[in-house]
């Protein structure tokens, strides 16, 4: 288990359905032994994996027990709170501030305070700048996407360590180096960004984490109470979890008039804007505004909240107070230090991508359907990720199929028993030789010859038990016949439901090859179907799984209906 990450996997609850690798956006899972885990050196904590996990086995590391322990030491532990605790708590800021101070806080103080700092100091930086391209640090995922993925821009980074990192120093001057900040907001990653950078940050937790502290504790947070945040009240920083809210401090500090700004709020359009951008030709300072939560940080992935998103917005900014003079130079200032390399980008040749291939069933360009079940958008993407030992053959929905069908005839074709399958019309999908020697009559050699001539063929040509089937695939439930006579022969028939209404199965074994104790041949051959009956079900599904017990079961089969003569006399 991967859970020292901010996001890790519950391997038990994985289902392998690999929709976690569809949403992660720079592919940091790799599957092992059929289970999705995250990669912490290469995770940005952005969340798109959790909330669309269909199982719930991708996790957001709780740090409520390590803030707990931090408050035990009788430390002075200060709270740094994200300014977009106003879309996931439904009380006054004074409540909310009594109740987190109930659990053993110090004090609580705006994170927007640091912001503040941080607009300032981007502003000078901009109107000293002739031109040129500059990417806020506000958002950690931003920030860690590009020093991991596209280290090439990393030079475009406004230099500035975050405004919870900003703020956390600004309390460490305020309140003595020796006191402890622990951020709360709605944000995975800023927990990766307090485990790079303890000396500021001791912890960092999300809203949801606070909810259900604030629950466990049963502290009411709508108690009317009188608390003031420390150690003064924010302003213009409060706009930074709304789209564009960072530019508009920016225009409040006041900035010159060649300064172009825009923003950009989700990671897929931030994506296309590097890949679109060429720093080169500007002729002026263009800033990006760069935040992944499409709407900004009221949008995290951990709000506890449930209000809408423009209630949310209007709510901020109705409750923003703006100073009449900010000023031009910085109270505190916090440089931008990354800790992490950047991610190795393997590459691959085309005989070795062409090999990959080849390991799902890949041989020409048609073969490549490109279908994205594997949670690559191409095949070629998996075949890189088969090489770099991220994915597994199993992967690809496709090859398993065909697999499976292989699988499924080989087993048809060694089956000493009679063995088909009917579609909801009671007409036959598949059967094996053993049921065209037994039952196709003159048929017979037509059918071995090419067996795809039986397909569609009423199984009433062949069987008049139109009446076992029927109540089989209509009911759901199994039918056995033990010891059944038909056309002067003695069967044990077992019928069986593969999908109810839709399609059914059927064993026949024929009990009068014995040549000796019919009652002894009935009880092995139902030993035998029981056996088989869920593994046949299986196949006939198409899942492909557990061929090799399936191998075995045939050989046992083999072995049973091969038994010696002294032994059919027992």
């Amino acid at each position: 288990m991967d859970k020292l990450s901010p996001v890790y996997t519950l391997d038990n609850e994985c289902q392998d359905c690999y929709k976690c690798i569809r949403r992660c956006p720079v592919k940091a899972i790799k599957i092992q032994d059929g289970r999705a885990r995250v990669l912490p050196n290469r995770c940005i904590a952005c969340g798109k994996c959790v909330a669309p996990c269909p199982s719930s086995a991708k996790r957001v590391r709780s740090d409520i027990a390590a803030v707990k322990d931090l408050l035990s030491q009788n430390r002075k532990v200060y709270i740094s709170l994200a300014p977009s605790w106003r879309a996931a708590f439904s009380c006054a800021l004074p409540s909310l501030i009594a109740a987190l101070k109930k659990l053993g806080f110090a004090g609580v103080s705006e994170t927007a305070l640091g912001a503040q700092e941080v607009s300032i100091k981007t502003a000078e930086l901009l109107n000293q700048a002739s031109a040129g391209l500059f990417i806020s640090s506000a958002c950690p995922v931003i920030v860690d996407y590009i020093h991991l993925y596209r280290p090439e821009m990393s030079r475009y980074i406004v230099p500035l360590a975050s405004p919870a990192q900003t703020h956390a120093k600004l309390l460490k001057q305020t309140y003595g180096e020796d006191i402890k900040v622990v951020f709360i907001g709605p944000c995975i990653a800023k927990k990766a960004e307090a485990d790079h950078n303890p000396e500021l940050l001791s912890a960092a937790l999300t809203f949801d984490e606070i909810d259900f502290w604030l629950k466990e504790a049963e502290i009411d947070i709508t108690d009317e109470q009188n608390e003031a945040v420390v150690p003064t009240p924010a302003n213009e920083g409060a706009l930074y979890p709304l789209d564009g809210g960072m530019n508009e401090t920016l225009k409040l500090v006041g900035l010159k008039d060649d300064v172009q700004l825009t923003q950009v709020s989700s990671l897929h359009l931030f994506f296309a804007t590097l890949d679109s951008v060429e720093a080169e030709k500007l002729t002026s300072p263009l800033f990006i505004e760069a935040l992944a939560c499409a709407g900004g940080c009221i949008n995290g992935p951990c709000m506890s909240g449930k209000n809408a998103l423009f209630n949310d917005v209007a709510d901020i900014m109705k409750n923003v107070s703006y100073r009449q003079n900010i000023p031009h130079k910085p109270q505190v200032v916090a440089p931008l230090v990354f800790k992490r390399p950047a991610v190795a980008k393997p590459t691959y040749t085309v005989a070795e991508i062409s090999e990959a291939l080849k390991r799902i069933g890949k041989y020409t360009p048609e073969d490549e359907i490109n279908c994205a079940g594997c949670g690559y958008q191409t095949c070629r993407g998996l075949a890189r990720a088969l090489l770099s030992g991220d994915a597994e053959p199993s992967m690809c929905v496709s090859y398993m199929r065909a697999l499976a069908n292989k699988k499924v005839s080989a087993m048809l074709k060694s089956m000493p028993a009679s063995m088909f399958m009917l579609d909801k019309d009671l007409r036959i999908l598949e059967a094996n030789e053993a049921f065209i020697k037994e039952f196709t009559g003159d048929m017979c050699d037509d059918f071995l010859r090419d067996a795809s001539l039986l397909s569609s063929h009423p199984i009433s040509h062949f069987l008049p038990w139109g009446n076992m089937f029927g109540k089989v695939l209509t009911s759901g439930v199994e039918v056995h016949k033990d010891s059944y006579k038909f056309a002067g022969k003695y069967y044990d028939v077992h019928i069986f439901p593969i999908e109810k209404g839709e399609s059914v199965g059927a064993i026949i074994s024929d009990l009068s090859i014995a040549r000796g104790n019919h009652e002894f041949v009935a009880k092995q051959a139902k030993e035998v179907i029981n056996k088989n009956i869920a593994t046949v079900q299986k196949i006939a599904m198409l899942l492909g799984e557990h061929m090799v017990e399936t191998e075995s079961i045939l050989s046992a089969i083999a072995d049973d209906y091969g038994a010696p003569e002294e032994e059919e006399g027992k």
